[in-house]
């Protein structure tokens, strides 16, 4: 496959037979005519600017010079191509209407417009000396060396000729000896070059070239997508919960109730004895239904919030737990929910798993943060990879930016936090 970058050719094994490391050179180099040709511009322009400010006539000029990026920006996106093939887009828009003053207040409008200023004052202050530092020490000594012969033939009178100011080549057996040194520091170079030059190139990618659109439309899709569909399962737990709650619940009672009725009616004998045990049956069907509903959503949650069903899943727990709260009001549904399902499934847990004694659920609301944390006394151990639930919790607190972390060495004790973004304002988080 043809490499599109220098970044590609530099691990190519024919790297040094391609035109890339003169590509790379080329790069560095023409960086110093360039930057030295905006130093001078810029230099020019804030000095007549400001002296002609003064009589508010240099007031354009000090409006060019602002935009003075722009044609910077151009020209480096133009030299990229030398060692990055891949496509080089603008970053600016279509000015609103016709007219230059349009086009100038669409432009002052971008960040591009004074990310590409930043970029030409380094440009032309710190990036061309550097380039220009590193081409010079890596192809000077070199080629120095390579040219130790010929310098010998044409200064040295074919006796002598001092090797980069620091030794003496007495014969030419010492001088082609330190032409193979060059021709060998030369191959080294040509990767140090395409190295360098990858790294200044990616430098001026990342600030003058702008991501691919379409897959940031792509990453906000599915970051929307999922959103849409943790509403809508979370929608969907409503109407089962609902449906259940005003269905199957009511009819339930209704029948525990005849047949209740239908008990205390009967004679005693066998008929009576098995309308008790239906009774009873009836009785442990209409628990099951509303421990099923109060999992699916409870209905302390949706009225009164996260506190209160905190308190009521606490009350239920088979180990005794310690609650304190402390939030500023109700929080979005979709926080709520997230963050009473967590609580839940370490409470049953710490229950089935822990061994503990005790458990504590603390949670406060600060910085934009709500964060929740479960601890327990118990022997420790916990692994949420290891089948204990909370895996799809956290995929489901991540739609909400937000995470879960575990501590449980061996021995204990176990921490499980949830952190959740979340700016309350007045009712609410947003």
């Amino acid at each position: 496959m043809r490499p599109l970058t220098v970044r590609q050719a530099v691990a190519h094994p024919r790297y040094l037979l391609s035109a890339w490391p003169w590509r790379a050179a080329g790069y560095l180099l023409s960086s110093a005519p360039v930057g030295l040709l905006v130093l001078v511009v810029l230099l020019v322009g804030v000095v007549v600017g400001g002296v002609l400010a003064v009589v508010l006539v240099g007031l354009p000029l000090l409006v060019v010079l602002a935009l003075s990026g722009l044609p910077v920006a151009a020209l480096e996106r133009r030299r990229l191509r030398l060692v990055d093939g891949r496509p080089v887009r603008s970053p600016h828009r279509m000015p609103d209407g016709p007219g230059p003053v349009v086009w100038a207040r669409t432009r002052f409008r971008e960040p591009a417009t004074w990310r590409e200023l930043g970029f030409a004052l380094v440009l032309a202050t710190v990036l061309w000396p550097l380039d220009l530092l590193v081409a010079a020490v890596v192809l000077g000594a070199p080629l120095a060396l390579l040219g130790t012969p010929l310098v010998m033939a044409t200064v040295g009178g074919g006796e002598e000729v001092r090797v980069l100011k620091l030794w003496l080549a007495t014969s030419w057996p010492q001088a082609f000896a330190a032409a193979v040194v060059g021709l060998l520091m030369l191959a080294v170079s040509g990767y140090v070059l395409g190295a360098v030059a990858a790294g200044r190139a990616e430098m001026t990618r990342v600030l003058l070239v702008p991501a691919d659109p379409e897959r940031r439309e792509r990453v906000a899709e599915l970051v929307r997508s999922r959103v849409r569909l943790v509403d809508a399962f979370e929608a969907e737990r409503r109407r089962i919960e609902r449906d259940l709650h005003d269905g199957a619940q009511q009819r339930l009672v209704a029948l525990s109730m005849t047949l209740g009725l239908a008990r205390l009616d009967a004679p005693p004998g066998p008929l009576a004895d098995q309308l008790a045990k239906a009774h009873d049956e009836a009785g442990k069907a209409l628990a099951e239904l509303r421990d099923l509903i109060q999992g699916i959503h409870p209905k302390v949650l949706a009225d009164h919030g996260l506190v209160p069903a905190v308190a009521d899943a606490a009350d239920r727990s088979a180990v005794p737990v310690d609650v304190t709260l402390d939030l500023p009001g109700r929080l979005p549904e979709a926080v709520e929910a997230a963050a009473y399902f967590v609580v839940c499934e370490a409470l049953a847990n710490i229950g089935r798993h822990s061994g503990a004694s005790r458990a504590e659920v603390t949670g406060r609301h600060e910085d934009g943060l709500l964060a929740l944390e479960v601890r327990d006394d118990g022997r420790g151990g916990a692994d949420a990879g290891q089948g204990s639930g909370l895996t799809g919790l956290a995929d489901r607190v991540s739609v909400l930016d937000g995470t879960i972390s575990l501590s449980s060495p061996p021995g204990g004790p176990t921490l499980l936090r949830v952190e959740i973004p979340c700016e309350w304002r007045t009712e609410h988080c947003a």
